[in-house]
């Protein structure tokens, strides 16, 4: 990614600032929280094709996530060959079978019910692209050097986040397959034993008689997943 001797800080004005009033901020908000409702987790697609360039300015949004001392520890294999993709679903499946069989154990398996899924998984193979998330542990500079990478699980997840809003935003609809273990997927995409997968994303059009599980409409509420501690009111003794 760079050489040890061109690292060094330099302090640059924030190139972007928003300026919006208290309403504009709470509108926006509102606004965004309403569009990501409308993201839903798909497994039926069309045969409608996805542009790959529309699918290159997705990653390239996913791209700009934040990460440990940036170092941008993630790589994104994307497929659209019907060969490669037909292997996968092989190999993912082959997993899953076992997972399914008992090797997930009952109460894992006993979740999973009212989602409705199983060791099938048309979706890889139906869907125009797939996207491979991989993780990268460590990393090595353009003279050989090889460095740490700081916080990957987090920084790699960030960025897969960023990757699904991004899909949603351009009109798309996704889903995140994360079979275990996934090591095939190295030697299949091409990828170094210096990256690990974390997931792979199917994106496409939804079919026309696409559905989602009613449990999957089920999202716990704001008072559930937010606390919030103002501290002292203005005026007040903090001591």
């Amino acid at each position: 990614m760079f050489f040890l001797d061109d690292i060094k800080y330099e302090a640059l004005a924030l190139p972007d600032r928003a300026d919006m009033d208290d309403t504009q901020m709470q509108e926006a908000a509102q606004a965004f929280a309403q569009f990501m409702t409308e993201r839903h987790t798909v497994r039926d697609y069309s045969d409608r094709p996805v542009n790959e360039a529309v699918i290159a300015e997705c990653i390239r949004a996913a791209g700009t996530a934040p990460s440990g001392a940036n170092h941008q520890p993630w790589h994104f294999v994307a497929i659209s060959d019907l060969d490669m993709k037909a292997r996968i679903r092989e190999a993912a499946e082959e997993e899953e079978k076992a997972f399914y069989a008992g090797g997930a154990g009952d109460e894992w398996l006993k979740a999973l019910e009212p989602v409705g899924t199983n060791e099938h998984k048309p979706h890889l193979t139906k869907a125009p692209w797939l996207i491979v998330i991989f993780a990268q542990r460590w990393g090595e500079t353009k003279d050989g050097h090889r460095y740490k990478n700081y916080y990957v699980p987090e920084s790699t997840g960030i960025a897969s986040g960023f990757l699904l809003a991004a899909l949603h935003h351009a009109g798309l609809v996704s889903l995140t397959h994360t079979p275990n273990p996934m090591k095939f997927l190295n030697e299949m995409c091409g990828r170094p034993a210096s990256e690990k997968a974390l997931m792979i994303v199917a994106v496409g059009h939804p079919s026309e008689d696409a559905t989602v599980p009613a449990v999957a409409k089920l999202k716990k509420p704001l008072d559930e997943i937010m606390s919030v501690n103002p501290g002292p009111a203005k005026g007040e003794n903090s001591d």
